[in-house]
């Protein structure tokens, strides 16, 4: 019984006892008992990279390469030389323990060796050396280092960038908590889905008479009175909706002190946040006519017509939700920044011409182009802008969908008409070509004056608007007996 238990003990280790991995080279001499020379050269050849036979003096004798990526290694110049000198200077004193160090048949630990290469990059290698006889020659087995080389420099890299990275954002962090402490005015920072304060400037603890601290993780509801609870939750709600409102007038449940509160959302990584805003609210008595202006504002958002007004340069400085609708937003708050020919007919001609329209002339009426929208849809439309000068310039359109009125009959579309009825009396007595040659000609004139009509006989843009150079459309208005055009067709300049 106790042979048993002794000898299935010794199948298996008890749970408690460590595997301890001891190099133990004997285990292998049976397998290799019947090697010979050439299976051993074999042997070393394939799990080594480069394989070195040196000799007592330290002399390379022969070299086997086992990587075609070591074609940067001038390995044929080895053999005949100290092995010292095919390394770099930093590395001969880990060649030479290598080679003093001849500890039998064991192998010695790696050493971390540099081989210099032409291209200008040395070479790493991790080297371990083994005595191959009794005249004391060593076989010294290389391993290509440059695959983990490259894996340490991109680690290396990264880290360095990361460390770039949050240095930057440390410096924007205490940036922006400078700026948010130094405003005057109230700033409140709400979770968006607990609305508990996250942040609280010291402009909003002496508004709402409460130490920052105490207003940190404070729902924002708590800081008003119970009246005015639900005036707050439709101003959340409508910042949620993207929806761009007038000051909500609240009052506070501390105070007791009417305020002026705005609210908007934005994002940071994937949490929601509110922006607060809280101010005194304006006095209407020092200036009478504010509520007129925000009557007249309240029309303007929701005016039929698109009204977008925008710099100098085209880009949009406020947009009412017409043209939003117009652009397939989803709000005007997303077209805010953008330029207008995003959506406005041609890019890059059509609000170029409306521009140098209206720096000449301060206005420009019924100036038909097309919208379009988000997802490809087009409106056809008119367009009355004005510029408006001064320190803080700006340029003023109204747009109007024109696509469900009757089109005009104009001169040029029913020339038009007129050709197309009388080719099928051409067909059969005149050649095509010649048909073909005479409505391409047709064609032009009508795009040539349907440009000038565009443009108001701007020769210039209608030029560009076509896409020729001005004197090739000089070239076809003499051609044509255009040179006289005018808009009204009276025929003079």
């Amino acid at each position: 019984m106790d042979r048993r238990r002794t000898r299935a003990g010794s199948r298996r280790n008890p749970p408690d006892t460590p595997i301890r991995t001891v190099n133990r080279p004997e285990a292998f001499q049976h397998a290799f008992a019947s090697f010979g020379v050439a299976d051993t050269a074999s042997l070393i050849a394939a799990t080594a990279d480069v394989a070195l036979l040196v000799d007592e003096q330290g002399v390379i004798r022969d070299v086997s390469i086992g990587s075609a990526d070591l074609g940067d290694l001038k390995h044929d110049d080895w053999i005949g030389r100290p092995w010292t000198e095919t390394v770099t200077v930093e590395s001969r004193p880990k060649v030479e323990q290598l080679l003093n160090d001849r500890g039998g048949i064991v192998a010695q630990r790696w050493r971390h060796v540099n081989h210099p290469s032409p291209k200008g990059a040395d070479v790493p290698m991790m080297y371990s050396a083994i005595q191959a006889g009794p005249k004391g020659q060593v076989v010294a087995i290389g391993r290509d280092m440059r695959p983990l080389a490259t894996i340490q420099q991109r680690l290396i890299a990264a880290q360095q960038s990361m460390e770039r990275d949050y240095l930057r954002l440390r410096q924007l962090e205490t940036r922006y908590r400078a700026l948010f402490q130094a405003v005057t005015e109230a700033v409140l920072i709400v979770d968006g889905s607990s609305t508990k304060v996250v942040e609280a400037n010291a402009a909003a603890a002496r508004v709402l008479d409460e130490s920052p601290r105490k207003l940190v993780g404070r729902v924002l509801a708590d800081c008003f009175d119970a009246g005015s609870r639900a005036t707050l939750q439709t101003l959340l709600d409508a910042a949620r909706a993207g929806r761009h409102g007038d000051d909500a007038r609240l009052v506070l449940a501390g105070p007791r002190r009417e305020v002026a509160v705005a609210a908007s959302m934005f994002r940071q990584d994937s949490t929601t946040l509110y922006l607060v805003r809280v101010a005194p609210p304006a006095v209407e008595a020092d200036d009478p006519a504010l509520p007129t202006r925000r009557s007249v504002l309240a029309a303007v958002d929701r005016a039929p017509d698109a009204l977008v007004v925008t710099d100098p340069s085209g880009r949009v400085l406020y947009a009412n939700e017409s043209f939003a609708t117009m652009a397939q937003m989803d709000s005007a708050e997303q077209v805010l920044g953008e330029p207008l020919d995003r959506w406005l007919g041609r890019a890059g001609v059509d609000l170029g011409v409306l521009v140098a329209t209206l720096r000449q002339n301060d206005a420009v009426r019924l100036f038909p182009t097309v919208m379009r929208g988000r997802f490809g849809g087009e409106t056809t439309v008119e367009i009355s802008a004005a510029s408006v000068p001064g320190e803080h310039a700006c340029l003023g359109f109204t747009i109007r969908d024109i696509g469900r009125r009757l089109p005009a009959e104009g001169r040029s579309t029913v020339g038009l008409q007129r050709t197309v009825g009388q080719l099928t009396e051409l067909v059969g007595r005149v050649p095509l070509k010649d048909i073909v040659g005479e409505t391409t000609d047709l064609i032009e004139q009508l795009c040539i004056e349907a440009a000038l009509q565009l443009t108001r006989d701007n020769r210039a843009a209608a030029a560009e608007m076509l896409g020729l150079s001005r004197q090739s459309l000089y070239v076809k208005l003499r051609r044509y007996g255009l040179g006289d055009y005018t808009p009204d067709g009276s025929g003079e300049r």
